[in-house]
């Protein structure tokens, strides 16, 4: 009995000793000092000139002037002087739908990475929201961040989104594989949706994405039946998921306003029939807008979508920055901010959209969206002051994420 009970001892001493370990080996990519640099707190704050970001274990521990702040000997400093200190960006609109993503659970990590970084954390985002991908792929990707393997933002993911039946987008089907195809659920009752919600939440879903309105073609817009719609809504937020609409043209809008989901995914893009009311019932409801404007930059009705952002905003409805990216090979944010301030947002709402917004929307404003003493140490650099020129949002020079540096440029 006394060799069992020595035996037990050491073994206790033995992990007590590993983890001591462990820990000293994670400390330093947790904690971390930005120094110098003008703070913008949050969207709503005045700037704290030659600031100081002290992140500790992960968390932000002290925010202040680098006259005020003592900064601890031992810890890492990254030099801020002369730029621009925020909290971290979230793109809530993104997918993890080319190629090089598949296969997420083999592939090196350096290449994940450096994809991310290509894609995602150059541009300051820690926090993304993936709205449609194979969920197992997604899902072994996020874990694989998570466990510091792979560099990366925070990862949300849909999955695969439920579609109207017979309403696969064309852009969608004329490019997939057969297999695919049988695999992209359109339901037509709501016994479906719910069966397949629960599958996705099962399998790892963060949120539900539905298409309330598809262009089945460039001609056509299919709805998604309204009582499907609305019996995935009720077991999505049951399960404690919020529900995004593709909603296409106003039908889709109206499918989605009746079903009462949480965020259009875009703003739609066939505005013909579009009244104020639609805005205002959006803005009673609650339903957050992503606008995704670089994406129909090229349309020949941009200047009607614009005016939708604006009057949607000028309603007091609340905007999430989204840039569909991944759909769109172009990642780079620069002209996705430049359509909104066409859109007459102010560099103090296009902040809040990256920020504080989505943080609230979502229920995380206690752990994301500001520089302030006891959130997630997630915040960006930028090389220039945004409030001079919006393009300055996209100019980044380092990432931190947790404490942890993602991301370090010129």
């Amino acid at each position: 009995m006394q060799i069992y009970r020595h035996m037990l001892v050491l073994t206790l001493l033995i992990g007590w000793a590993v983890s001591m370990m462990l820990g000293s080996a994670r400390k330093p990519s947790d904690d971390i000092a930005l120094v110098g640099g003008r703070i913008y707190s949050s969207a709503a704050a005045k700037p704290i000139d030659d600031g100081v970001v002290i992140v500790t274990s992960g968390k932000i521990a002290v925010v202040g002037t680098r006259h005020s702040t003592t900064i601890p000997a031992d810890i890492p400093i990254l030099n801020c002087t002369g730029k621009v200190i925020m909290a971290g960006f979230q793109n809530s609109h993104v997918h993890f739908t080319e190629d090089k993503w598949n296969g997420a659970d083999q592939q090196p990590a350096s290449k994940l990475s450096a994809q991310l970084a290509a894609m995602l954390v150059r541009y300051g985002f820690t926090t993304v929201i993936d709205t449609g991908s194979l969920l197992t792929n997604t899902v072994a990707l996020r874990c694989r961040i998570e466990t510091r393997e792979v560099i990366g933002p925070r990862i949300l993911t849909a999955g695969i989104p439920e579609y109207p039946p017979n309403g696969v987008p064309y852009y969608i089907k004329d490019g997939a594989p057969p297999d695919l195809l049988k695999v992209l659920p359109q339901p037509s009752t709501p016994a479906q949706v719910i069966g397949s919600v629960r599958q996705s939440v099962a399998g790892g879903a963060d949120i539900v994405k539905l298409f309330t309105g598809s262009w089945v073609s460039k001609q056509e817009v299919v709805a998604m039946p309204a009582d499907v719609a609305a019996a995935a809504v009720v077991e999505a937020h049951r399960r404690g998921r919020f529900v995004f609409a593709h909603p296409s043209n106003v039908a889709g809008l109206e499918i989605a306003l009746r079903a009462h989901v949480d965020v259009a995914a875009h703003a739609i893009e066939d505005t013909q029939g579009l009244k104020t009311e639609h805005l205002q019932r959006m803005v009673a409801q609650e339903i957050a807008l992503i606008p995704t404007l670089h994406l129909f930059s090229q349309d020949g009705n941009i200047a009607d979508i614009l005016k939708e952002v604006h009057d949607f905003r000028e309603e007091g409805g609340r905007i999430l920055f989204g840039t569909d990216v991944g759909f769109q090979s172009d990642y780079d944010p620069t002209d996705e901010f430049i359509q909104m301030a066409r859109a007459g947002l102010t560099t103090q709402q296009i902040l809040a959209s990256l920020t504080t917004s989505p943080a609230s929307r979502f229920g995380e404003a206690t752990k994301h969206g500001r520089v302030e003493k006891g959130l997630d140490g997630d915040l960006v650099v930028l090389r220039n002051d945004p409030f001079i020129d919006v393009r300055a949002f996209s100019d980044v020079v380092a990432v931190v994420r947790g404490g942890q540096v993602l991301y370090q440029g010129r």
